[in-house]
């Protein structure tokens, strides 16, 4: 197995640069809620396009960066502490404080489940006044994923099924809470509820079957891979 490469990084600045990171991805997510769900004159229309193509002019041309050097090698090596906790995947989509797709997720375990609150925002919106129906599913698959810490089994989602039972609310805080139900050879079975916190209403329910492997499938991949194709 070919060894991931790293990037000398001088000792203290990683967490400095990891810092900035979730700055930097906060700072994304707030642009696009502000982006959706606010007017906007045309200059200043323009003049954020220009900003970030202007980045993205600097960024594309610098070293490929593989998420695999900066995260644990499998779900397995989380350790959740009981009550609040914060994610150990910063660049993961959904619950990665970096991340330009995060949710902003505030996290706890409680015993062996683990209960997320979340505010859905104008990006979110899929039909109006209401969270887009995909976005509660990535939700779900991705509060799945802490189970698996929770019982030390890495795993990839077999199937993922979603039932909504009333329209999700933005601007309102939500809980999702999801446990292992149960276990079958390979099979693990989780569950979970979206709840408005405010009115104790279910909104939407879960249920996904989870495959699991032997650790050595992540070591795998967190491996050298060649870098992506050069978009441009």
């Amino acid at each position: 197995m070919t060894e991931a490469f790293h990037l000398p990084v001088p000792v203290g600045l990683d967490e400095e640069i990891a810092e900035a990171r979730r700055r930097a991805g906060t700072a994304i997510r707030d642009v696009g809620h502000a982006f959706i769900g606010r007017h906007a004159t045309l200059e200043q229309i323009e003049r954020l396009a220009e900003v970030v193509e202007a980045i993205n002019e600097e960024l594309w041309p610098q070293e490929h960066r593989s998420r695999a050097q900066h995260q644990p090698d499998s779900p397995s090596e989380s350790d959740y502490p009981q009550g609040r906790f914060t994610s150990d995947f910063d660049d993961r989509p959904v619950s990665g404080r970096a991340s330009p797709l995060g949710l902003d997720l505030d996290l706890h375990r409680y015993g062996d489940e683990i209960e997320a609150l979340v505010t859905f925002r104008s990006a979110h919106e899929g039909a109006p006044e209401r969270s887009h129906g995909g976005v509660v599913a990535a939700l779900f698959d991705d509060m799945f994923g802490f189970v698996l810490g929770v019982v030390k089994q890495p795993a990839f989602t077999g199937d993922l099924y979603i039932r909504y039972h009333a329209p999700t609310p933005l601007f309102r805080q939500l809980a999702c809470r999801v446990r292992l139900a149960e276990r079958d050879g390979r099979k693990l079975f989780l569950t979970g509820e979206l709840t408005d916190v405010e009115k104790r209403e279910i909104v939407a329910s879960s249920k996904a079957t989870f495959i699991s492997v032997d650790p050595s499938v992540f070591a795998s991949m967190t491996a050298a891979r060649p870098a992506p194709p050069d978009e441009s």
